[in-house]
């Protein structure tokens, strides 16, 4: 039935959940599923094809709670997930001429950044502060950008997205999260279509993920609200710091 023998596909199922979970709150899910699925067995191009089926169907879960709870309008945001979602076709096109090696040097540099930034900066609250940029110009900039970043490479995308808001929109912690999630579900869906065109996913084992992924995105959305900056701080500082250190050990370990 699956692609890989039971013990494994329940060790995937569980990873699924655990991501959901961890990138409904803070993003970084795919530290959970892409090395359990290389661990799995399966090739780089079908660990990264599998991730992003699952994944789009946590982020797309994560999106409708923080919608239905009023703590993001979609509508509103139509412009910007297309643009995220060509942002995630292209740079998933472009993968092969991009050597991996620069990202996974660079990445854990700006991770830590990351981490660094939420784990000191003072007065990183839920209420809204100061915009240093127009909605118009972080749509053809910032998301673009980081959309890319996500079709070629992946880790961290929902972090950036999270500084992008909190340092350039003015968003308050809550507010960025919850903002994050229907961007990230464009990029990763943009580029879900051109892994499928790969022939590269498991399908089987991918959408038994997703549905693992539904349930934990859920839970952790409903944790987030309730919790709102004093849960999304410390695991988004926690889970930067795991990419870079994972970014790392593939590069030196």
């Amino acid at each position: 039935m699956f692609e890989v023998a039971g013990d494994l596909a329940a060790l995937l199922i569980i990873a699924g959940f655990l991501a959901g979970f961890v990138d409904a709150i803070a993003g970084g899910g795919g530290l959970i599923t892409v090395p359990v699925l290389l661990l799995a067995g399966a090739s780089p191009v079908e660990a990264l094809a599998t991730n992003k089926l699952q994944g789009t169907f946590g982020s797309a879960t994560a999106m409708i709670a923080y919608a239905r709870a009023g703590k993001v309008n979609p509508r509103a945001q139509v412009g910007m997930a297309s643009v995220s979602a060509l942002a995630g076709v292209s740079g998933a096109l472009v993968a092969h001429l991009i050597p991996a090696e620069v990202l996974r040097v660079t990445m854990p540099i700006v991770l830590v950044a990351v981490a660094l930034f939420f784990a000191f900066k003072p007065g990183l609250t839920d209420q809204d502060r100061v915009e240093r940029m127009k909605p118009g110009v972080f749509t053809f900039t910032a998301v673009p950008l980081i959309g890319a970043y996500d079709g070629f490479f992946g880790p961290g995308t929902g972090s950036f997205y999270m500084l992008g808001f909190v340092m350039l929109a003015g968003y308050g912690v809550l507010k960025a999260t919850a903002h994050t999630k229907m961007l990230n579900f464009a990029s990763n869906f943009g580029s879900l279509l051109v892994f499928v065109a790969s022939g590269a996913t498991w399908w089987v084992i991918g959408f038994a993920m997703a549905l693992a992924q539904i349930a934990g995105a859920t839970l952790g959305a409903r944790l987030a609200m309730k919790n709102g900056a004093r849960l999304i701080k410390p695991l988004l500082v926690v889970t930067s710091t795991g990419m870079a250190l994972r970014l790392l050990w593939q590069v030196w370990g």
